[in-house]
C-alpha cells in the first residue's frame, strides 16, 4: 500500500468514534469525577488508535507523530502557566476578603421582585471573580436556591438564572480554563479573546437579565430574608469586609484596560491580594496555617497561611456549610486536573492532526461552508455536537480548535472570531446536556433535572444564536486578507 497522507474523512472518524464511546462509558461510570482521571486514560486510548491506522495502514513513520506532539506542545507551554498563575489569583482573591466582600454587598440586593435579576447578576460577579462555574454554582447557587424556594420561585427559573450568571463568568472571565483554553488553542491573546467576547456576551447577557426582571415580579414574599442575613452574618464573622477590598479588582481592572500581558496582571493581582490578606485577614492566615499542623503564630503563620493560599487547598470554617465550600479553594493544586486533562487533550489532537485526520474532516465540512455566516454556523453546530457526543466541554473546546483553525486561517479571518464562536457554541452549552459532565453535576448540586431547567438558561440559549446573528450582519469581523 501507498503511503497516504490524508485518510478519507470516514477513516479519519474512527478514532473520534472510539473516544466518543469511551467516554461515554466513562461517564456512565464515573460521572462527574470523569475528569479526574478516566477522560485522560480515553484520549489516551483514543491517541493509540490514530497512531495504530496510520503506521498500519498508512506507513506514517513515528516521528511525523514525535514532531507534532513537540510543536504543539511548545504552543501551550504558556497555557500551563497561565492556568497555575489562575490557580495562585483564585485563592489569594478569596482568602483576601476581595470574593467574600462582593458576595456580601451583592446578597443584599436582593428583594422578591427583583430576585432572578439579582440571581443572575450575583453568579455572574462570582463566576467572573472565581472563574468556575462549578463552584459557583455549588456554593452561592445552592444558597439562592434554597432562597428561591422560600420566595416561592420556581427552582426550574432559579436554576436557570443561577446558570445563566455562572456560565457568564466561565465565558469571559480571564480566570476561567474555558476561556484560557479557548484564547491560547486557538492562537488568540487572553484579554484581546475576552473583549471580542464582549460584542455577543452583552447582548446575550442584556436580553437574559430583561427576561429574568419581567419574571421577577411574577412571584415571591419577604420570606427569604433570614437566609440573606445568615449568609451575610457567616461571612462578616470570619473576613473583614470592607469596600477597600475592591480596590483588588479596580487594579486589575486598569492592567486589564492598559493591556497589559495576561501573566503579569494574573501575577501583579495575586501579589496585590496578598498583601491585603496580610493587612486585613490575619486571622484567616492563622487558621489556614493551624490546619496544615502549624501552631508557632506570629509572622511565621502568616507568612505559611498565605504561601498556602498560594498553592494548596485550603478551608475556612464559618459556620455555615455552604459558605465553607464557597470560601475554600484549591491553589495551584486545584489546576492540576484541568492540566492533566489539557495535556492528554493535546497529545489526541497532535496525533490527529500529523495522521491528517483533521485535514480530512475539516475538507469535508468545507464542502458546505461559502462564508462567514455559514463558516460561524457550521463551528457553532460542531461544539454543540461535540459537547453531545464527547461529554466534557474541555475536550470539546480542543477538537472544534483543531477542526475550524485552517479554515478561519485559508478563508482570512482573524483568529479571535474562532475563539468567541468556540467559547458561544461549546462553552456554554455544554451544561444543557444531560449526560455531559457540566450538565450532569449541575443537575445533582441543583437537584434540578437538566432538561427542567434548560428553557430557562437564556444566556446559555442565546449566545450561540447571538453568534450566529452578529456573523451574518458582518458587525465587527476583522480580516486578515480581503
Amino acid at each position: 500500500m501507498k503511503p497516504q497522507s490524508t485518510p478519507h474523512p470516514l477513516v479519519a472518524a474512527i478514532p473520534l468514534v472510539v473516544l466518543i464511546a469511551i467516554l461515554a462509558t466513562s461517564v456512565y461510570l464515573f460521572g462527574s469525577e470523569t475528569l479526574s482521571g478516566a477522560s485522560q486514560i480515553a484520549l489516551i486510548f483514543a491517541s493509540s488508535v490514530v497512531i495504530f491506522i496510520s503506521v498500519v495502514f498508512y506507513r506514517l513513520s513515528w516521528k511525523v507523530f514525535e514532531k507534532q506532539v513537540m510543536k504543539i506542545f511548545g504552543g501551550i507551554s504558556i497555557t500551563m502557566f497561565i492556568l497555575l498563575a489562575v490557580g495562585m489569583l483564585s485563592g489569594s482573591w478569596m482568602i483576601s476578603g476581595v470574593v467574600p466582600t462582593l458576595i456580601y454587598y451583592g446578597v443584599q440586593i436582593m428583594s422578591p421582585s427583583f430576585f432572578l435579576l439579582s440571581t443572575c447578576v450575583i453568579c455572574s460577579i462570582v463566576s467572573v471573580l472565581s472563574g468556575s462555574s462549578w463552584t459557583t454554582v455549588a456554593t452561592i447557587g445552592v444558597a439562592l436556591l434554597g432562597i428561591g424556594q422560600a420566595l416561592h420561585v420556581s427552582p426550574a427559573w432559579t436554576a436557570g438564572a443561577i446558570i445563566s450568571g455562572a456560565y457568564f463568568g466561565d465565558k469571559l472571565s480571564p480566570l476561567s480554563d474555558t476561556t484560557i483554553l479557548a484564547s491560547s488553542y486557538s492562537g488568540t491573546d487572553l484579554f484581546v479573546h475576552i473583549r471580542y467576547l464582549l460584542l455577543t456576551t452583552v447582548p446575550s447577557m442584556l436580553i437574559t437579565l430583561t427576561l429574568f426582571l419581567l419574571m421577577g415580579f411574577l412571584g415571591g414574599d419577604d420570606k427569604g430574608n433570614t437566609d440573606v442575613s445568615t449568609y451575610t452574618m457567616g461571612l462578616s464573622s470570619k473576613f473583614h469586609i470592607s469596600l477597600w477590598m475592591l480596590l483588588v479588582p479596580v487594579f486589575t481592572g486598569v492592567m486589564i484596560a492598559r493591556k497589559w500581558p495576561s501573566v503579569i496582571i494574573l501575577f501583579l493581582s495575586s501579589v496585590l491580594a496578598g498583601v491585603v490578606a496580610l493587612v486585613f485577614q490575619q486571622d484567616v492566615l492563622r487558621e489556614i496555617s493551624l490546619s496544615y499542623g502549624d501552631t508557632s503564630g506570629g509572622l511565621h503563620a502568616l507568612i505559611k497561611g498565605l504561601s498556602i493560599t498560594y498553592f494548596g487547598h485550603t478551608a475556612v470554617d464559618t459556620g455555615n456549610e455552604s459558605l465553607n465550600q464557597l470560601v475554600s479553594t484549591g491553589g495551584m493544586v486545584g489546576m492540576l486536573n484541568t492540566i492533566w486533562l489539557i495535556l492528554c487533550a493535546v497529545f489526541f489532537g497532535s496525533t490527529m492532526v500529523a495522521a491528517g485526520n483533521v485535514r480530512s474532516i475539516t475538507n469535508a465540512l468545507m464542502a458546505f461552508i461559502r462564508n462567514c455566516t455559514t463558516l460561524v454556523s457550521s463551528t457553532v453546530v460542531s461544539g454543540i455536537f461535540l459537547n453531545f457526543s464527547t461529554g466534557d466541554q474541555f475536550i470539546s473546546i480542543i477538537l472544534a480548535s483543531d477542526m475550524f483553525k485552517d479554515a478561519y486561517r485559508r478563508m482570512g479571518y482573524e483568529s479571535r472570531l474562532l475563539s468567541r464562536t468556540i467559547e458561544d457554541g461549546t462553552t456554554v452549552t455544554s451544561v444543557l446536556i444531560p449526560w455531559n459532565t457540566c450538565g450532569m453535576t449541575q443537575a445533582t448540586i441543583l437537584g434540578v433535572p437538566t432538561l427542567t431547567y434548560l428553557p430557562y438558561c437564556f444566556f446559555n440559549i442565546l449566545s450561540p444564536l447571538t453568534s450566529i446573528t452578529v456573523a451574518a450582519l458582518g458587525w465587527k469581523i476583522y480580516r486578515t486578507t480581503k
